[in-house]
């Protein structure tokens, strides 16, 4: 392999960058402010409101499902 060198530079670099972010969104709390952010996200979702206004923006909701072509 002709930069094999170069290949182990990149790759333990990468490591170290990834391994870095990981510790800081750990030690920020960052997964805790995602894990309730979705939980809230996902309430919301389930509301009767929030169903409504899908429905509403869904742009499929006046075809009649035939499959058929223009008259």
């Amino acid at each position: 392999m002709k930069f094999w060198d170069w290949y182990l530079k990149i790759s333990i670099f990468s490591a170290f960058i990834g391994g870095s972010m990981e510790l800081f969104m750990i030690k920020s709390g960052f997964y805790e402010k995602v894990t309730v952010l979705e939980a809230e996200k996902r309430a919301w979702e389930s509301t009767p409101e929030a169903l409504a206004m899908r429905e509403a923006l869904n742009p499929w909701r006046h075809r009649d499902g035939g499959g058929g072509g223009e008259d």
